[in-house]
């Protein structure tokens, strides 16, 4: 199912990338802090490229015990850094990186990836170890494409906004597993009862309930 999900999200962000509200406003500020349209649509790119690198990469030991999706988040080096500190700024690089070839062939070449991924996630074994380009820890695939699809879903809805575009639907099983991610780690950054107030108590919901 997740495969199926992410392959789904993944479809609905490379046609975003086709828009022409987004070759329009390439140059300009987008609604994500620090972005432009381009680095963001790069960006945007950048989460299926690296599942295709991912699947390109070694097998690992079998042996390995792989880290389960929530704690790879929760462990993120992003998660709590600041945002002119070197993760992001290096995440900003890769996307401004991917988008150095204009809107049309960005596009266009995450299509080719997009087919490529079609392709080959299905076929994959159930419990592959994989790990990022970048290295360490071992995650399960699924649990991988967890984490770029909650990377997909959210900011397809920031680059939709930065081009004044209706936010492309993705399916309910993409969101509820997305939201359930998010969830989880908004519960641990302001604790479970912030969050089941700010879920169904809204005389007693918190300010902000925001997992980042």
């Amino acid at each position: 199912m997740i495969r199926e999900s992410y392959l789904a999200a993944a479809e609905a962000a490379a046609n975003l990338l086709a828009y022409p509200a987004v070759a329009k406003a390439w140059d300009e500020p987008s609604a994500l802090a620090g972005y432009t349209v381009s680095g963001l649509a790069g960006h945007l790119a950048g989460q299926m490229n690296v599942v295709a690198k991912v699947l390109d990469g070694p097998d690992l030991d079998p042996g390995t015990e792989p880290v389960a999706a929530l704690d790879h988040l929760l462990n993120a080096r992003w998660l709590n850094a600041e945002p002119d500190g070197e993760v992001h700024v290096t995440i900003r690089a890769s996307g401004v990186e991917y988008a150095e070839v204009g809107p049309k062939l960005l596009a266009d070449q995450t299509a080719d990836v997009l087919d490529r991924l079609r392709r080959d996630l299905p076929g994959q074994p159930e419990r592959r170890l994989v790990q990022f380009p970048w290295g360490p820890p071992a995650l399960l695939l699924d649990d991988l494409l967890l984490n770029r699809m909650m990377e997909l879903v959210v900011h397809l809805d920031d680059l939709a906004v930065s081009v004044a575009v209706p936010t492309p639907e993705v399916p309910v099983a993409a969101t509820d597993a997305v939201i359930g991610l998010l969830a989880a780690v908004a519960a641990r950054k302001h604790g479970p009862v912030a969050l089941i107030r700010a879920l169904s108590r809204a005389e007693r919901a918190p300010e902000s309930i925001t997992a980042f």
